[in-house]
């Protein structure tokens, strides 16, 4: 069974969005960008929601220098993207649920593979949480 693990950057008051500019996710920030490398080595899916992968998309596939390796990461990874109005993601190894989020990540959690990242999308990691698919624990290291 994989495991579903959720992970924000998040203000000390509670703001995960991008309101202005208090995350730089291109910014000089070793021990952050360490701990983002550990954690893609651990994983080979992504899942969000609608608005966090119409954000990321829009952003993520158009840096062309980015010397982080997160681009080349998202482009690689298999993204899964929660939505009802999605038809066509535009942006590839990405797959569209569109069906009831607790069932399809049941599902998925129930495949062959690595770890599971859900990122930012905090109503759909309200809803994972409540129905008992996010895994507890530290993370793991290599």
């Amino acid at each position: 069974m994989r495991t579903v693990a959720v992970t924000q950057n998040i203000t000390v008051d509670g703001s995960i969005e991008f309101l202005g500019d208090w995350f730089d996710p291109t910014a000089d920030q070793s021990d952050q960008l360490e701990l983002v490398h550990e954690q893609s080595a651990q994983s080979d899916a992504l899942l969000v929601g609608r608005r966090t992968f119409e954000d990321f998309r829009s952003y993520w596939p158009a840096q062309t220098d980015d010397q982080t390796g997160i681009t080349s990461h998202l482009n690689a990874v298999q993204k899964y993207v929660v939505s009802t109005t999605i038809d066509d993601p535009k942006w590839e190894n990405t797959t569209v649920l569109c069906g009831d989020p607790v069932a399809e990540v049941a599902t998925l959690k129930q495949q062959d593979g690595r770890d599971i990242i859900v990122t930012g999308s905090i109503r759909l990691c309200h809803t994972l949480i409540t129905a008992g698919l996010i895994d507890n624990g530290c993370p793991r290291r290599p």
